[in-house]
């Protein structure tokens, strides 16, 4: 085994979310608890698609796969309900009241063509690439994330994540946001897509010229940590922004994974 592979109660936890072969035709011959092994692997080494281990199953099968479950939903139907039992283990009910929400700006690696989504400059933090938006519950675990260029501002991309919610987590009340979220941009736009939920800002002392731990906004801080020990997540190797979204959303499984199979 592969530090990367997933242990028999880990797989017993995604084996029923992994949706059937098709009936008519060939009988499917790749073993899925393989490809899901694949998967993980190149997401903990940041490898390339071609680099894959023979001993798991070619990347034309890999890659396919990962394609098809980021397209048909499979990903997003495992991080739900690997979601759900997360909450359940931590004595929480399924629906969070509040949420924290940050972004990350992340380096694009040498690419470039017709094809691949545009990447942009962050002038406060000096990096061109890419920038993820990310929504965590007071736990730290994912709600929901987004994918977009790195010039735009975090109260316009703060606006995207909560518009693309599409009505997921009804119950949720109170929003922690940084001071890059103030002014009535972010906010008007919370007001038309929820307007039941309040925003706190959590803003940084002027007094203080050291480190400080923030309310609440470490928690997000430490969702981003996590899930950065990813190595395919260190740069954006992605060309497009779906892909680079899935796995994100796949380095949120794994670290759910091992949260419910080994809690200590």
């Amino acid at each position: 085994m592969y530090p990367s592979d997933l242990t028999d109660d880990e797989w017993r936890l995604v084996e029923p979310l992994i949706p059937p072969g098709k009936t008519g035709g060939g009988k499917r011959t790749v073993i899925m608890r393989e490809v899901v092994n694949g998967l993980m692997y190149i997401l903990s080494t940041g490898c390339q698609w071609r680099a894959i281990p023979k001993d798991l199953p070619p990347k034309s099968s890999v890659h396919d796969y990962f394609d098809l479950w980021t397209y048909d939903g499979t990903l997003e139907r495992i991080h739900d309900a690997l979601y759900q039992q997360c909450r359940e283990q931590a004595q929480r009910k399924a629906s969070p009241t509040a949420a924290i929400i940050d972004s990350q700006s992340v380096k694009s690696a040498e690419k470039g063509g017709r094809f691949i989504d545009p990447h942009g400059y962050d002038a406060g933090k000096k990096i061109k690439g890419k920038k993820r938006h990310i929504l965590v519950d007071t736990v730290g675990f994912l709600l929901h994330a987004v994918v977009h260029p790195a010039d735009i501002q975090d109260r316009d991309g703060g606006a995207l994540v909560m518009t693309t919610l599409f009505g997921m987590f009804p119950f949720l009340k109170k929003l922690f946001v940084d001071s890059g979220y103030k002014g009535p941009k972010f906010a008007n736009a919370l007001a038309k897509l929820r307007p039941h939920i309040e925003i706190e800002i959590v803003k940084r002392s002027d007094q203080v010229s050291s480190f400080v731990v923030l309310p609440k906004r470490w928690i997000v801080e430490r969702t981003i940590a996590w899930l950065n020990r990813c190595r395919r997540l260190a740069k954006d190797w992605e060309c497009l922004n779906r892909k680079a979204l899935a796995f994100l959303r796949l380095a949120s499984i794994r670290f759910m994974l091992r949260k419910l199979c080994n809690p200590a």
